[in-house]
């Protein structure tokens, strides 16, 4: 090679590497825009959008602005993995979800082979952190973390005192329920009792006669509210007295016709914060959307901080970094995360549900301390 040709091939390399450095970065947004959580993926692409639009009027990202490219993943985990592929094809090195815990499963394994980092907003399937993958970030608490809190209330409000702990045999209410006993004996504690009930009322009958047997004094219930109402129900026809502590499993309008339901105790995520419109919006957001909008607008941050942390737009040099547990400032208060990608303290409020002055039983308002 002559040094002519030489001086040529590096002042190509040159400006392409200026070019490359004043591209945008694209992040990727993976979100139900379609289907019946199309309300919720409309909150995570106005928040991102929100974001992205307000870190450019900054100046961007380590003097990259940023790009948001979106994709229509349905909620559907093979669609999620089919937007998985398509964000890997294109040169997206960032994504914002899946929102949902099956598509987050089902993308999870492409981003991780593509070598994208992801921070899913709303998929709270334990196992999601579990399985290996370095690049994967959760905004929310996982059902292991919401289990392992009501193991620890039961643990410390009951300690010395007979409990139980108690699933409707779906692997969500089986999941919260496992948790439960594990921070359950960490703190010393012992359940007399572990089993599985439906809403078959046989079920329930001899589950209650084992309670009442057992004197049991507090019941940690893994599952959904009808099978929880149902018991709830038996229980006070038997004259138990025993406190429930459950999840937001029973978040269902029905729960407050339950003859008895007083006293009993949820673990609930924290809503996240209502983030402001943005400028020049044509109309509010509906509840739906601002579900999400605020994770997504802090999934955003807490990229941005990712790479600006870590010097480097080298996906996994900004996992490292974000795996560090180094504070980030987001609209939802400052988060850290742990070695597995998860929050490093669960975003979950308990609360009581109590009777109003009007009669009415609700969880309201009536927040308690773990």
């Amino acid at each position: 090679m002559t040094k002519r040709s030489a001086l040529a091939s590096l002042l190509i390399l040159a400006l392409a590497g200026h070019a490359d450095a004043a591209e945008p970065l694209k992040i990727g947004l993976a979100a139900p825009l379609s289907g019946p959580d199309a309300g919720f993926g409309q909150g995570a692409r106005l928040g991102a959008e929100q974001a992205i639009a307000e870190i450019n009027r900054a100046g961007g990202v380590t003097g990259r602005k940023l790009q948001l490219v979106v994709q229509d993943d349905a909620a559907d985990p093979k669609q999620a993995m089919a937007v998985a592929r398509r964000f890997a094809g294109s040169g997206v090195r960032f994504v914002i979800g899946p929102l949902t815990s099956g598509a987050s499963a089902a993308a999870s394994a492409v981003y991780e082979e593509a070598g994208i980092v992801s921070v899913t907003p709303g998929a709270s399937w334990a196992p999601l952190t579990r399985r290996g993958a370095g690049l994967l970030f959760r905004l929310s608490g996982s059902d292991a973390q919401q289990g392992a809190i009501g193991g620890t209330l039961l643990a410390e409000r009951f300690r010395g005192k007979p409990v139980a702990v108690v699933h409707d045999k779906t692997s969500f209410g089986r999941g919260l329920a496992d948790e439960a006993v594990r921070a359950l004996k960490a703190r010393g504690g012992q359940e007399r009792l572990f089993e599985g009930v439906s809403r078959d009322d046989r079920e329930i009958a001899a589950l209650v006669a084992k309670l009442r047997a057992l004197g049991i004094e507090a019941i940690y219930f893994g599952g959904l509210s009808a099978p929880a109402a149902g018991l709830i129900r038996a229980m006070r026809e038997a004259g138990l007295t025993t406190t429930v502590i459950g999840s937001d499993g029973l978040l269902d309008k029905e729960f407050s016709q339950v003859p008895g339901a007083e006293g009993t105790l949820m673990t609930v995520p924290s809503a996240p914060p209502r983030l402001p419109e943005p400028r020049g919006a044509r109309a509010p957001r509906s509840p739906e959307a601002d579900l999400f909008a605020g994770s997504a607008y802090a999934a955003v941050e807490i990229l941005r901080q990712g790479i600006e942390g870590a010097r480097s737009v080298e996906p996994a040099k900004v996992a490292a970094y974000l795996h560090g547990g180094a504070p980030l400032r987001t609209v939802l208060g400052e988060v850290a995360f742990d070695a597995g990608g998860d929050l490093v303290k669960p975003p979950f409020t308990v609360f009581a549900w109590r009777r109003l002055p009007d009669g009415r039983l609700d969880f309201a308002g009536n927040e308690v301390s773990p």
